[in-house]
């Protein structure tokens, strides 16, 4: 299976562990094309090196394709080649990210967020997913199992933990361990409104299994939680995040509150 590809096994168990016909692998922790000496994201601070493969270079393509319809014109020097299917790279994918943020505002951010992911969907896929994946404990569980291999090449490694949703625990959270999106961009309003907040309202409004993302800017880590509501973005601490001041080339640092996010 294509998925699979980059998988390197480890202790933790998952619900989904079946390769071909014998072979047992495990999915809830993932290396996932890491490039430092170490195995683990760099430092915060500095970017994590990763070394991705065919699997990974083919959806940075496909969501950078996409994405880029709604993109602000790039600014180009004479006789630059135009992008073929798989010329794009994670700088590229981030790159057409900032320029759909260009002129418009937080909602309408998070608007070309949710019409590039039904996009990507086949005709009448959220209805059958609210079937096959009705908000229950198993539906949350199954899909923090997911979660971990179909979007390391987005978010970078992380792993199923457990958590506790109305007095019941659960193995529904994903933690992850130093998101991507996030060092690359370097911009808390690209992570809040092309990530966190478009995709709680798309599991939870379109395939109507609720998820709230909890992004650390302490060291870009982040929890995603399957079965758990978000709260309103008034009530959300993002809300009131300032900007990475240091590292965001859209900052403004004497802005009390990143302004992408007014």
């Amino acid at each position: 299976m294509a998925v699979l590809l980059n998988l390197q096994p480890v202790q933790y168990r998952s619900p989904i562990r079946r390769c071909g016909r014998n072979r047992v692998i495990s999915i809830e922790k993932i290396r996932c094309g890491i490039a430092e000496p170490s195995g683990n994201p760099a430092p915060m601070g500095q970017k994590t090196k990763y070394k991705d493969g065919l699997f990974e270079k083919v959806f940075m393509s496909l969501f950078a394709q996409k994405m880029g319809k709604f993109a602000a014109a790039e600014s180009k020097g004479g006789g630059e080649k135009k992008k073929g299917f798989l010329d794009y790279d994670y700088e590229s994918f981030v790159n057409v990210s900032k320029r759909v943020m260009q002129g418009r505002s937080r909602r309408q951010q998070q608007e070309v967020v949710r019409e590039v992911l039904l996009s990507m969907l086949p005709p009448g896929a959220p209805a059958q997913f609210r079937k096959l994946f009705p908000p229950t404990k198993w539906a949350a569980e199954f899909n923090a199992a997911l979660t971990v291999p179909f979007f390391h090449w987005l978010v970078g490694p992380s792993e199923v933990i457990e958590v506790e949703i109305n007095g019941v625990k659960q193995m529904s959270g994903v933690r992850i361990k130093k998101c991507r999106y996030l060092e690359n961009s370097g911009c808390v309003g690209m992570c809040v409104n092309m990530c966190k907040i478009p995709t709680q309202d798309f599991f939870t409004n379109e395939f109507g299994l609720p998820l709230t993302m909890n992004p650390n800017f302490e060291d870009m880590s982040c929890d995603m939680i399957y079965g758990q509501c978000p709260s309103s973005f008034v009530d959300d601490p993002v809300s009131k995040q300032p900007c990475f001041a240091e590292i965001c080339s859209m900052s403004n640092p004497s802005a009390p509150v990143c302004p992408k996010l007014l």
